[in-house]
């Protein structure tokens, strides 16, 4: 394991006997890169989404969409209406548990920005944009754009554009919305960006680490970058691993790694293993059972939960139910405030989770929860209160021993005082 002079209480890790494709040691210079054989000759539009499309790439956002799928549909809108494309690098990094974006934007900006110019060279995009929020990373691409003359990026003209944090601003229409001026708060869909985005054109919004990607395609083609991973989730991802007494470590994983073996390897003992917020705080919770899976998108949607962004906290003292009532009110906090099933229902599953949190629950309100995690789901503009009741309905399911111990204010846990963090394992790093 390496600590980066960037973020230098983060620790960066590698998994054993698998070459890194994302990270690195230090802080990568614009003369290092292309020393590297960075920034190559751009290829064919047509021959690089085909290779796209074999190395079967999936957004490494949190939705796992098909990388090649989207930008077909980008190229495909912008040939039909006669308007130039646009591409918006998404590294608006809202999740608290994870740090992965920032990392590559503040240690590796040049591997950024040369997979931002393969997918505007392929879906024709004439304009692009780094969507952030956090300074330094702003800086770091500002600082390696100065680098770079233009012919090296193709012509292709990119700016930063950066935005107040928040959990909803790193939506794709939230980032659209900001671009053209308005909040960076999401959008009702349709139409979706690749329809009508940034100034109204077809545009592109993939996340940083997806773009990340390209540049390690481009010069290795889908086969290698198959080499790694699962059939239905090739390639490796950044992990964001924190939780458990231990400090949070950036791991590069190859799809596919048992959860357990992490664990070992992230120096948590099996046996303290309550459970785990897996994907960030979208998916929900998982139980012991968590120590069973693989990390692929396969394997945790067949379990009823998801990889979403490669976040995981882990819970080894912390209460269940104490965890959910502050995830929920974060999300009732951080709600776009638009949509009136969210803010509502936000705000009263955050009210019955902390109720029950503070033994004060009634069995009745409980059930008012389960019926809201039931209802609720997809009435939002985004996925804000799909999150919200994914953590519910996780907390009802997978601990129904712990809900019962704080309807009869009889946990052992919480007595010494419950959990209650403002932004649930955060990942918080010293800023340069």
């Amino acid at each position: 394991m390496t600590t980066t002079a960037a973020t230098p209480d983060i620790t960066v890790a590698a998994w054993p006997g698998c070459a890194p494709r994302l990270l690195r040691d230090g802080v990568e210079d614009g003369a290092g890169y292309l020393a590297g054989g960075g920034y190559g000759a751009l290829p064919g539009a047509e021959e690089f989404l085909g290779e796209v499309e074999r190395s079967g790439l999936l957004g490494r956002g949190g939705a796992a969409f098909p990388l090649a799928v989207k930008m077909r549909s980008v190229r495909a809108a912008a040939a039909r209406h006669g308007r130039e494309a646009v591409i918006v690098a998404n590294g608006e990094e809202g999740e608290p548990a994870s740090i992965k974006d920032r990392w590559l934007l503040r240690n590796r900006p040049h591997l950024v920005l040369d997979g931002l110019r393969l997918a505007a060279s392929a879906v024709a995009a004439t304009r692009a944009y780094v969507y952030v929020s956090d300074p330094a990373a702003a800086r770091s691409v500002e600082q390696a754009l100065a680098e770079l003359d233009a012919d090296v990026l193709g012509g292709l003209p990119i700016s930063v554009f950066a935005v107040d944090a928040g959990y909803v601003a790193g939506e794709e229409t939230a980032a659209v919305r900001a671009i053209n001026g308005g909040p960076a708060k999401p959008t009702d869909k349709p139409p979706r960006p690749y329809q009508r985005g940034v100034a109204q054109r077809p545009t592109l919004v993939s996340n940083v680490e997806t773009l990340a990607n390209l540049p390690y395609l481009q010069r290795h083609g889908a086969a290698a970058f198959r080499s790694a991973g699962t059939a239905l989730s090739p390639g490796t991802f950044l992990a964001t691993v924190s939780g458990g007494g231990v400090p949070p470590v950036l791991y590069e994983l190859p799809h596919g790694v048992a959860v357990s073996e992490l664990l070992q390897l992230h120096g948590i003992p099996l046996d303290q293993v309550r459970g785990m917020l897996m994907g960030g705080y979208f998916s929900g919770l998982l139980n012991r059972e968590a120590l069973n899976a693989t990390l692929d998108h396969e394997t945790l949607r067949a379990g009823g939960s998801g990889l979403g962004c490669g976040a995981m906290a882990v819970l080894t003292d912390d209460c269940p139910v104490a965890v959910a009532a502050s995830v929920l009110a974060y999300f009732g906090r951080e709600n776009a405030g638009q949509c009136g099933s969210c803010f509502n229902g936000t705000a009263a599953m955050a009210a019955v989770a902390e109720a029950l949190r503070d033994g004060a629950a009634t069995a009745e309100e409980v059930e008012r929860l389960q019926r809201w995690a039931g209802v609720l789901p997809g009435r939002g503009a985004c996925g804000t209160l799909d999150g919200a009741t994914n953590v519910a309905a996780s907390l009802l399911i997978r601990f129904p021993e712990s809900v019962a111990d704080h309807l009869a204010d009889a946990c052992a846990t919480c007595r010494g005082g419950a959990f209650r963090a403002e932004r649930p394992y955060a990942v918080e790093e010293v800023t340069p």
